[in-house]
């Protein structure tokens, strides 16, 4: 009997380590905001799906974080600046797996900086 205990306490603590260890790839994203007014609007297109936010505010940062569910495209930000105008800009390409962390930058001219720290796809 304490034998099987044994073994049933063994299972579950294998069971609970193996399934801590499998996390799904994910990149974490921060769209930061140095345009001198709110952004409004913003919406991030990335490979199988988008995110957005309806506005974020001089100096704020917003963060998400998406799991990439299509083969390589590059992403896409779309935003309504301080001069009503629409902005668009694409950023690197993306895969399917990949993981790690994006920045996304917008300057006061409207442009967008990327800073994509990614692993590869396994």
């Amino acid at each position: 009997m304490i034998r099987l205990k044994v073994l049933s306490i063994a299972a579950a603590v294998s069971l609970f380590l193996g399934l801590s260890a499998c996390r799904s790839p994910y990149v974490e994203t921060s769209i930061i905001n140095h345009t001198g007014g709110t952004a409004r609007l913003v919406e991030v297109d990335y490979p199988g799906g988008s995110f957005g936010t309806q506005q974020i505010a001089e100096g704020a940062t917003y963060h998400y974080h998406f799991k990439i569910l299509d083969t390589a495209a590059p992403v896409k930000i779309t935003y309504t600046g301080k001069d009503g105008k629409i902005h668009t800009a694409t950023g690197p390409v993306l895969d399917e797996g990949q993981q790690g962390n994006l920045a996304i930058t917008i300057d006061p001219e409207g442009r967008v900086a990327w800073l994509p720290q990614l692993n590869p796809s396994k």
